[in-house]
């Protein structure tokens, strides 16, 4: 364990270098900020999701504001998403505390997020924002909320915005990335608020660690916001396809290391 001042130190330098290489990536650096905290900062189980969440909230809004200042602001897609994920991050993190509080149950829960999200983009290629979209495929309304219900309660669980999960998807059925990343970006941040507001909740009517650990989680934040600005501004000058490979690769090693802890 590190010092409280230098946990926040080193916390902020994480983050914003994972930020710099995930965000070329098109990923969002919370992804792999959960188990930098469990392994390297030791954060405790399960204070470590909301303070994970807490990263989202404060690393989001540059990027909203930046859409906002673009006229994209995600419009009805966005209140799908949200009206399906806010349900799914308060059950995920009920959940989460409940059902899932130890740290061994847990690794398995990163590694089934980690292995199919290394896998998918270490065999798939980038698509630019400003990308051609192919003819999208209609998704029943029904469908895209429990979609979305279904990825908020993984985030809820995990510690993460439902839209990093939910952007691929989306673009996939043939929706222009332009209108996906607001409305996933928008999602992302309203359900990493309601989720940090339920454990702080949950944490009235337990004693073990279940509230964020606000100074880690702002630190994170702030490096992560930075780094994200950075990364954006440097993409162009990185060949996608590489960046992609081997951050698939990083994050399938780091899968199957916490998938060996979780058997172990």
């Amino acid at each position: 364990m590190l010092g409280a001042g230098w946990t926040q130190a080193v916390a902020l330098a994480a983050a914003f270098a994972i930020a710099v290489l995930a965000t070329p990536a098109g990923i969002s650096g919370a992804v792999l900020l959960l188990p930098f905290q469990v392994s390297v900062l030791g954060t405790p189980s399960p204070a470590v999701t909301p303070t994970n969440l807490l990263y989202n909230v404060v690393a989001t809004p540059g990027a909203l504001y930046g859409y906002w200042r673009q006229g994209q602001t995600g419009g009805r897609l966005a209140l799908v998403l949200i009206a399906g994920t806010l349900p799914g991050v308060i059950a995920g993190s009920v959940i989460r505390v409940e059902v899932l509080p130890g740290a061994r149950v847990f690794d398995l829960v990163v590694a089934a997020v980690l292995l199919p999200l290394g896998i998918w983009l270490a065999l798939t290629l980038p698509i630019r924002a400003d990308g051609e979209a192919k003819k999208a495929r209609a998704v029943p309304l029904p469908v895209l909320i429990l979609l979305a219900a279904a990825v908020g309660c993984v985030g809820g669980i995990y510690g993460i915005g439902g839209g990093s999960i939910l952007a691929p998807v989306l673009i996939g059925t043939g929706r222009p990335p332009r209108q996906v990343a607001p409305a996933a970006l928008a999602s992302t941040f309203v359900t990493s608020v309601a989720g940090v507001i339920t454990f702080l909740l949950l944490s009235v009517h337990h004693h073990g660690q279940v509230a964020p650990d606000w100074p880690t989680g702002i630190a994170l934040g702030i490096g992560g916001l930075a780094g994200a600005y950075t990364g954006a501004r440097i993409q162009r000058h990185l060949p996608d396809t590489v960046i992609r490979r081997v951050m698939g690769i990083l994050v399938v090693a780091i899968g199957a290391r916490y998938l060996w802890s979780g058997l172990g």
